[in-house]
C-alpha cells in the first residue's frame, strides 16, 4: 500500500518515465523553496537592519513555505492526472513566484541603495 492513496489509490501506473519526471520536478521546487528559506535566514542574520529587511527576510521565508507546500500538491495532482488519463494541472503558483520574487528583488534593491 502506497501513500498517499489518494494519489496511488486510483487509475492505473503511468510509464515511469512520467513518474520519475514528475519526481524531479517536484525536487527542482522544493530545492526553490529551500533556497527561498536559506535566503531568508541569509537576510536577518547577515544584514543589521530594521522593518525593511525584516520585511525582506520574512517574505523569503513566506515564499519558501509555500514553494515547497506547493510542491506536494502539485505533484501530487499531476500524479492522480497521469494515473487518471486527465489532462495536467494548471500551474497555479507561477503569478505567485513571479510577483513574489520581484516585490523581492525591488525591496532588497532598496536595501541595497540605503546601504
Amino acid at each position: 500500500m502506497r501513500w498517499p492513496r489518494r494519489v496511488y489509490g486510483v487509475g492505473a501506473e503511468p510509464d515511469p518515465r512520467f513518474t520519475l519526471a514528475n519526481e524531479r520536478t517536484f525536487l527542482a521546487w522544493l530545492r526553490t523553496g529551500l533556497a527561498l528559506m536559506a535566503g531568508g535566514v541569509g537576510v536577518q542574520a547577515l544584514i543589521p537592519g530594521g522593518e525593511l529587511e525584516k520585511a525582506l527576510a520574512v517574505g523569503l521565508l513566506a515564499l519558501g513555505i509555500v514553494c515547497s507546500t506547493g510542491a506536494f500538491v502539485r505533484w501530487a495532482a499531476t500524479e492522480r492526472a497521469m494515473r487518471l488519463g486527465r489532462p495536467l494541472p494548471p500551474l497555479r503558483l507561477a503569478a505567485v513566484f513571479g510577483i513574489g520574487l520581484a516585490l523581492a528583488g525591488v525591496v532588497a534593491l532598496v536595501v541595497a541603495v540605503r546601504a
